[in-house]
């Protein structure tokens, strides 16, 4: 099993959603969180005054996928979350030694 993780643009969300619920997969765990890369933010002015903001909104995916399907979902989350511009983010593919689902205590590929 391998967990892809996605840092994306948040008006991204929806098109990555749909590209991977085309390839049958349905269970992610998605997070609002802040970060910044090559861009390093941006300035804005604010009431007259300029400041910095550092950290951008992103949106964080986490998918834990059996090995046979970890490609193809790869192939769906970068096709659209491209934009062509700096910022469109990362994905991360680990790899998963277990996984446990908590209501039955099913094991390995079946707990995901």
């Amino acid at each position: 099993m391998k967990k892809i993780e996605a840092v994306i643009k948040p008006f991204k969300l929806e098109e990555v959603k749909d590209a991977l619920s085309e390839l049958g997969i349905e269970g992610m765990t998605v997070t609002e969180v802040k970060g910044f890369g090559r861009q390093k933010g941006h300035t804005e002015i604010y009431r007259g005054s300029e400041y910095t903001v550092d950290f951008l909104p992103k949106i964080k995916m986490e998918l834990v996928l059996p090995d046979d399907r970890v490609e193809a979902a790869v192939k769906a989350i970068v096709n659209a979350a491209r934009t062509g511009k700096i910022g469109d983010g990362k994905l991360f593919v680990s790899d998963i030694e277990e996984a446990i689902r908590i209501r039955t205590d099913e094991k390995g590929e079946s707990a995901v």
